[in-house]
């Protein structure tokens, strides 16, 4: 899968971590060097053309409802769920489209050789299920194309992704990661006859990558050099990570909410916080300085028979300052709730766990 990054940041923390290492990951070759903001102008040359000279298949998404109504059983499902993006030249028929440059969104990204780039991207839908997390993992299919329409790389069932590289975990290039983040996950699934999973109301869009934030001098199979890559995509499934099992969710550790966990150290040991396992550094694990809390029915004490009955309870009964960690089929035809609570003892605003004055 060529979205992966694959370069590698080794974590010496103790963290104990697998690798996912894919089959067509390796060693790529290195195009000579060039001046970065010189590629960079001609990439944005290039995408913004292709901007302005494309199309995608709204009209198809159009004529359905955006998203299906899962408010009761069966539920309606719009055809959208089920939808791809396909791009086309605006000429002959096409004509009368309209172009892309028209129904993107763009942001400024800095590339990892400095250079402040302008990174395209469309929302198709924005989905309605949890917000994707930098840190999270993520369950997309997706396309994989050159600006010239060629596809290198594409998946038709949803494979996993780790957002960011951490020790042996290989991220995505950061264009990827740039775009998919503006989306939403799945907000339900349906379970069909033959076994396959139909997902519902997940974000669907695409991004458009200039090579400083994709493989820039790297060349990949399928891939020149200094390419611009495009990558259409449906976000179908969100998984928060807790990268040192402390309890707390790696994103929930990014405690200045800048998108990057790497800079947040509580206790100024050298280990971000996300894979610390004591965040104060007071001697006492972070997992047993918050609270952990199992929920197997309802106040009613109607036993939990679906993951969305279980997911209701804690939407309408949670603590401000509760947490769903988890939602466990227990393959019995029933549901456990796990949630934690961050613990402020001394009621002064920061959770026991943050708070080295705290044992």
């Amino acid at each position: 899968m060529k979205i992966r990054n694959l370069s590698v940041i080794i974590l010496c923390f103790g963290l104990t971590v697998f690798s996912c290492k894919e089959d067509d990951e390796i060693t790529p070759e290195v195009a000579p060097v060039r001046d970065a903001q010189e590629v960079y102008d001609e990439n944005i040359l290039e995408i913004v053309t292709y901007l302005e000279t494309h199309f995608y298949n709204y009209e198809e998404f159009e004529q359905n409802p955006t998203y299906s109504d899962l408010s009761a059983m069966p539920y309606t499902v719009t055809p959208n769920d089920n939808f791809e993006i396909v791009f086309d030249t605006i000429a002959g028929a096409n004509s009368d489209k309209i172009p892309l440059i028209d129904q993107v969104t763009s942001e400024e990204v800095t590339s990892s050789d400095g250079i402040v780039s302008t990174l395209y991207y469309l929302v198709v839908r924005d989905g309605l299920g949890g917000v994707i997390h930098p840190i999270d993992q993520v369950f997309a299919n997706y396309n994989g194309l050159l600006i010239d329409g060629t596809l290198f790389d594409s998946a038709i069932s949803a494979v996993p992704f780790y957002l960011t590289t951490v020790g042996t975990l290989y991220g995505v290039v950061d264009g990827f990661k740039e775009g998919i983040i503006k989306f939403k996950a799945r907000q339900g699934y349906t379970v069909n006859n033959d076994g396959t999973v139909t997902n519902h109301n997940h974000g669907i869009g695409a991004v458009f990558v200039p090579s400083g934030l994709g493989y820039s001098a790297q060349t990949q199979t399928g891939i020149p050099a200094y390419s611009n890559l495009i990558f259409s995509f449906s976000a179908e499934k969100r998984v928060l990570l807790d990268h040192d099992n402390d309890g707390v969710f790696s994103y929930l550790e990014d405690l200045n909410d800048n998108q990057d966990s790497f800079d947040d150290d509580t206790d100024g040991d050298g280990i971000p916080n996300f894979i610390d396992v004591d965040d104060d550094g007071d001697g006492v694990l972070t997992t047993d300085e918050i609270e952990h809390t199992v929920y197997t029915e309802d106040q009613n004490m109607m036993v939990f028979t679906s993951n969305i009955a279980a997911q209701v309870y804690y939407d309408t009964y949670a603590a401000a300052d509760e947490v769903l960690y988890s939602i466990i089929d227990n393959n019995d035809g029933t549901f456990t709730l796990n949630t934690v609570i961050f613990t402020d003892s001394n009621d002064d605003g920061i959770p026991d766990y943050l708070d080295s004055s705290v044992y």
